[in-house]
């Protein structure tokens, strides 16, 4: 009788620590999904003719870049960091939604950035920055300059002077894997 019960016993917890694993490994698929989802692992920004464009794609951005205009957007007149007109510049997927798009909701603070978070900004200076945090690309649209920064001059695509904005906790380092990622993302090898 004891040995039933024990043997019982011993099903009944590799049936639970299955169960366990099963359910934590839904729930890790479920966090990736929704991570996929969330499309906040970057944002890309561009002062354009006066206007303040905004991106959550890279192939939208580049596009933009080479036409100047994008296909697909929303536009708020005044809504820019200096009240310029503010354009985000749509995926096609996103044009008819009203909600729920990322670029507007991390520039709006109401989506947090992926921990693994890249971003561009250019500015009509000339200049290319490039952030691994969306605090510092915020900071600098309020501010206008990086207090912390590795500046590489003619490193851009277009030989721009490149600044990899830095923060309090990484100034003291050469920024290598930021930058390792802005050339992956240009394709500069």
């Amino acid at each position: 009788m004891k040995k039933l019960i024990a043997g019982a016993v011993v099903a009944g917890a590799m049936f639970a620590l299955t169960g366990c694993q099963s359910n934590q490994t839904k729930i890790e698929e479920t966090k990736q999904a929704a991570t996929a989802e969330l499309n906040n692992e970057d944002l890309y920004e561009v002062m354009h003719e006066g206007r303040y464009y905004v991106f959550d794609d890279f192939s939208t951005y580049q596009s933009f870049l080479e036409v100047g205009e994008t296909s697909y957007r929303k536009v708020y007149i005044g809504g820019g960091p200096h009240s310029e007109t503010l354009v985000f510049g749509l995926m096609g997927k996103d044009k008819k939604k009203t909600s729920g798009i990322a670029a507007i909701d991390m520039y709006n603070g109401k989506l947090e950035a992926a921990e693994s978070f890249y971003g561009e900004m250019r500015g009509e200076d000339g200049r290319l920055y490039v952030f691994s945090t969306l605090e510092d690309m915020e900071d600098i649209r309020v501010v206008g300059e990086a207090p912390y920064r590795f500046t590489q001059i003619a490193a851009g695509p277009q030989g721009q002077t490149v600044v990899f904005v830095l923060n309090k906790s990484n100034k003291k380092q050469q920024p290598d894997a930021l930058i390792a990622k802005f050339k992956q993302m240009n394709n500069m090898h």
